[in-house]
């Protein structure tokens, strides 16, 4: 059962994140724009765990869309596609592109482990498998772009905030449990989330 909001669990998982942090959400926004728009962001990190969210979800069609094919969930080359466009758009708009290269890499690995454990699901109960195949080119990675590049806005507003403080610990920790409750997350999906968004508040 999934452990509610303020339960001993999560107050465990606040306070173990405290202790290690301690030792443009625009839709459809171009890349000119989220290298120009750096508003000081005033919901903390909301926005930027959101769009992780929203990223780890479109993990479930990413898998449906692979699953029974030929075609695996590693895939190199797009995901060195993905980590060269954010770096090219974090040095455009000023931000950290190492920072930003490790926060790509942990949201396309945790998308994977969402998809490795659909896959597992799925074999040991067919039935449960998607009747429906998305398509990766025109239905799938459009809205991941997007997403790509809202995270920059998001990063770029963030810069102040992020880094390895206790003020950052906090926003993250208030940060997931809204979207947890936004995107009504499973277990599966609440472990990738904070997997995704650790390194925001990482040396």
């Amino acid at each position: 059962m999934k452990p509610k909001q303020g339960s001993p669990s999560r107050w465990r998982h606040a306070g173990a994140s405290a202790l290690t942090a301690a030792g443009l959400l625009i839709a459809g926004a171009t890349p000119a724009q989220a290298a120009t728009d750096r508003t000081p962001a005033t919901n903390g990190l909301a926005s930027l765990v959101s769009l992780s969210a929203e990223r780890l979800l479109l993990a479930d069609k990413v898998a449906a869309a692979k699953f029974g094919t030929t075609t695996p969930i590693e895939d190199p080359v797009r995901e060195q596609q993905v980590l060269d466009q954010a770096a090219g758009l974090a040095t455009e708009a000023g931000v950290d592109t190492e920072d930003t290269v490790a926060f790509f890499r942990a949201q396309i690995e945790m998308s994977k482990v969402v998809q490795r454990r659909l896959y597992d699901l799925w074999t040991r109960h067919p039935e449960l498998a998607p009747a429906e195949r998305p398509d990766l080119a025109t239905e799938v990675r459009p809205q991941l772009d997007r997403i790509t590049v809202a995270f920059i806005g998001q990063l770029a507003a963030s810069d102040d905030l992020r880094g390895p403080t206790l003020r950052c610990v906090f926003s993250l920790i208030g940060a997931e449990a809204a979207a947890e409750r936004r995107f009504h997350l499973d277990a599966q999906h609440e472990n990738a989330l904070r997997g995704a968004v650790r390194p925001l508040c990482a040396a």
